[in-house]
């Protein structure tokens, strides 16, 4: 077997085999960042320097990186029960981590399905809404409405109720049956906006138009991120959400939150759901599900939901939908010990105690070279950069490169500088995160 620390002089003609996702793939191989190890808030590249992970892998590991509790769990688990088929056969540990997953979930949301990333959860999460409204007398509602600017995932039913642009334009004509909501940014109201911005509550009525457009009758389900991340950390005006949540009750529509960043302490508590005091109908999590550790995802529904499903001869399967690593044993043991360790070390408070400090080292960078606006919430910020003239996202792309170079890994996204660090990140390593973004700001043009 050959491992990492065997590969860690990889030539030019070793790079070639591999397609990147999400990469410019003829950049990286020209000159190549290869990780090689990771600790806590740290990872070390192959020639053995030391990066700062300022974006918790991506999005993901919540707990750091290689917490000694999960390593072991998911050592000892592959040991004992390395894979079990997940149709008409079940595992313990589902069935354990079900039962400790709902204990701080939304009071309402009590049924876990399990998938092995978020665009499954996502499109799980929409099958599962247009077919909970057929079983229960209303095949006509299969309409989904996404938010522009939202991003779901990368399946065909996640980029359809998605609205990034560029995860669109390649793959012809999406999901028929598909519409959007408005995004909510907008600098000029809601520039350096400390937490929710004041502004924006009212795009949420916006959802009336599109029930006079296409009649309520016809609508399944609106799915929205609570704070939509991939876009650039886009923050929810104040009593944007809980409008969303009258309107789809008012006309019997599904509420899906994906959680699949917010979930797991990101806000300084257990979901977003729980920070916005709004209760989705169904919600999707994956990434700080196992900190990133092994795959895994997850939907949330409530008991009516479920129980929608729940008729008919007891031997008929109810839902045909799954994956063949439906709560795979070595997922479930990785997201046992991370909720253990979200226990133990308190790590959802500790988010929200480290998160004023957050905030302040953000909005630092106001007034920083080419910086129009900074934003934040709990653990998310973001630091939006004007583009150059005719070169979108090249000057973010030139800061992501300077910042790798000085021991930094931030993630951009358009001209957008996105932060989510780890959830044990200290006060002097987010003060550490800023001060070197100043720094790399001043040396580009």
């Amino acid at each position: 077997m050959t491992l990492l620390s065997d590969q860690l002089n990889l030539k030019p003609q070793d790079l070639q085999s591999y397609w990147m996702p999400f990469t410019a793939n003829r950049q990286f191989k020209q000159a190549p960042r290869l990780l090689a190890r990771a600790q806590g808030m740290y990872y070390w590249d192959d020639k053995g320097n030391k990066v700062l992970d300022a974006i918790a892998g991506l999005w993901c590991c919540n707990v750091g990186h290689n917490h000694p509790k999960v390593v072991e769990a998911i050592q000892k688990q592959a040991s004992v029960l390395d894979y079990s088929p997940p149709f008409q056969m079940g595992q313990p540990l589902q069935f354990e981590l079900a039962n400790r997953l709902t204990k701080i979930t939304p009071p309402n949301l009590q049924k876990v399905f399990y998938t092995n990333s978020g665009s499954e959860s996502v499109d799980t999460a929409l099958k599962i809404a247009i077919a909970y409204h057929r079983a229960r007398g209303e095949g006509a509602r299969t309409r989904l409405i996404g938010r522009e600017k939202g991003y779901h995932g990368v399946g065909f039913g996640g980029i359809s109720v998605g609205g990034m642009v560029a995860n669109r334009k390649m793959f012809g004509s999406m999901l028929g049956g598909v519409d959007h909501l408005p995004h909510t940014h907008n600098l000029k109201e809601q520039a350096y906006s400390k937490g929710q911005p004041q502004w924006g509550a009212h795009l949420a009525d916006e959802l009336e138009r599109l029930v006079a457009l296409h009649d309520a009758s016809t609508i399944a389900a609106v799915i929205v991120e609570p704070v939509a991340g991939s876009c650039g950390v886009i923050i929810p005006p104040v009593g944007y959400l809980k409008r969303l949540r009258e309107l789809c009750t008012k006309h019997g529509i599904l509420l899906i939150f994906d959680e699949v960043i917010t979930g797991f302490g990101r806000l300084g508590t257990a979901f977003a759901a729980d920070y916005f005091e709004v209760q989705p109908d169904l919600m999707t999590v994956a990434k700080g599900i196992t900190s990133g550790t092994v795959p895994m995802g997850a939907v949330f529904a409530t008991n009516q939901i479920y129980d929608t499903f729940m008729t008919g001869p007891a031997h008929l399967v109810e839902l045909f939908h799954g994956y063949t690593y439906s709560g795979h044993p070595l997922a479930c043991a990785a997201a046992l010990a991370v909720q253990e360790v979200y226990q133990q070390e308190g790590l959802f408070d500790r988010a929200a105690q480290m998160a004023p400090h957050f905030e302040a080292a953000v909005h630092s960078l106001k007034g920083a070279a080419h910086v129009i606006d900074c934003r934040n919430l709990g653990l998310m910020g973001a630091i939006e950069l004007a583009s150059r003239p005719n070169a979108p996202t090249a000057r973010a792309f030139e800061v992501f490169l300077k910042c790798y170079e000085k021991g930094l890994l931030i993630r951009t996204t358009g001209d957008i500088i996105a932060l989510t660090p780890s959830l044990i990140v200290e006060k002097e390593q987010i003060t550490h995160i800023t001060d070197t973004i100043r720094e790399v700001l001043e040396t580009v043009e």
